[in-house]
């Protein structure tokens, strides 16, 4: 059943049976913890193609295709990297012209369906970056967990920890940086992920269990010649972070957080996810406790870890305004309790997960800034 009908027909059944809400809000609950990497976000509109050359590509004008920075071109069966608008270049009023970069696999034909999509890289670093990679096997709470490890020179490593929604793949975009900087990268695949164990439930809890994989990365690589780790998270994966920083037994050995995107309103995250899979906006409330109730997320356990009393590291945070997963008021807020520890780069025009995208330069600057006197 498609879910527009399937969520349709549960609120309707709403207003007559107390079992059928909470049915419904557990179908809501599901969808909002399980987003896929083919799913789009909120504001994740579709885009056609309209013509192609061999270094330009003209989309249908949308405020998603009209943002600034440098992308993944998503759509079934094909993959293209594209960049900034081309302002200079001839177009009918629908449509944009953008930079063409490549086309990673497939055919953008005239008609195709595309988006925009943060994970610019595809395959492993060796083979879309050409880095020297090796992958290895960390062992986890529930078994192995695929990790890319790029060497590096520094006795400072980085963790880099993808979110909702994308893989390993998406913390592709600062390993060129890091490998410039000469630090060593740890890139796993956790719980649920492909290729990585499952849990008995399917289902992602926003961070509040996955954190676990985390903190077995980061005895991997003290095991391995790490002195210190820096962990460096995108979305649920800063919220990992987070909660690494806070419950670690080797928390004393992380050196500071880079935070892309945090969540740190679950709640909020929660009605977005289902929202942008056409879940009725009577049943959102309900997926905020179907979601409660099937992770045994509770608000008092990850407001802890985003406690801004608990915070002893440095912490740089990439949000911004342009965010509608993860709201960045929370991002607002942990900096001004932590001055003296938080640094926000604040981002505008990127959707949840972009702030690189949008900013490459900049973002690279302000992260060789963090890092500089933790290396």
């Amino acid at each position: 059943m498609r879910l527009g009908t399937a969520a349709a027909a549960a609120v309707t059944t709403v207003i007559g049976t107390g079992a059928a809400a909470l049915a419904a809000g557990r179908y809501a609950s599901d969808v909002a913890l399980k987003p896929a990497p083919d799913r789009p976000f909120p504001g994740d509109g579709r885009l056609t193609v309209h013509a192609t050359t061999d270094d330009r590509v003209t989309l249908t004008r949308s405020l998603s295709a009209l943002r600034p920075g440098r992308y993944g071109l998503t759509g079934r069966g094909c993959h293209a990297v594209i960049g900034p608008v081309c302002d200079g270049e001839p177009h009918a009023a629908d449509t944009v012209v953008r930079r063409l970069e490549r086309i990673t696999h497939g055919t953008l034909a005239r008609g195709t369906r595309m988006r925009l999509t943060p994970q610019v890289y595809l395959g492993s670093p060796s083979d879309a970056l050409g880095l020297e990679c090796a992958d290895v096997d960390v062992p986890g709470e529930l078994g192995a967990l695929p990790t890319w490890f790029l060497p590096g020179d520094r006795d400072t490593w980085i963790i880099a920890v993808h979110g909702l929604g994308t893989t390993r793949e998406h913390p592709m975009v600062v390993m060129p940086f890091l490998r410039r900087h000469h630090f060593p990268v740890l890139a796993p695949a956790y719980r649920n992920d492909l290729g990585a164990p499952r849990t008995v439930d399917g289902i992602g809890h926003l961070g509040d269990t996955e954190w676990r994989d985390v903190d077995a990365v980061i005895r991997y690589a003290l095991r391995y010649g790490a002195q210190r780790v820096v962990l460096h998270g995108w979305s649920t994966g800063a919220t990992m972070a987070l909660q690494a920083a806070a419950h670690s037994a080797l928390r004393d050995r992380i050196a500071g957080l880079v935070l892309d995107s945090p969540v740190l309103d679950w709640r909020a995250t929660v009605r977005a996810l289902a929202a942008a899979h056409r879940v009725p906006r009577p049943v959102l409330p309900l997926a905020v406790r179907a979601a409660e109730g099937s992770t045994g997320l509770h608000s008092d356990r990850l407001a802890e870890a985003r406690d801004p009393a608990l915070l002893s590291v440095p912490t740089l945070i990439f949000h911004g305004p342009g965010d509608t997963i993860a709201p960045w008021a929370a991002s607002r807020r942990l900096k001004s309790a932590r001055p003296d520890l938080v640094s926000l780069h604040t981002v505008n025009d990127a959707p949840h997960g972009a702030m690189w995208n949008a900013e490459p330069e900049e973002y690279e600057e302000s992260l060789r800034r963090f890092l500089t006197p933790l290396m």
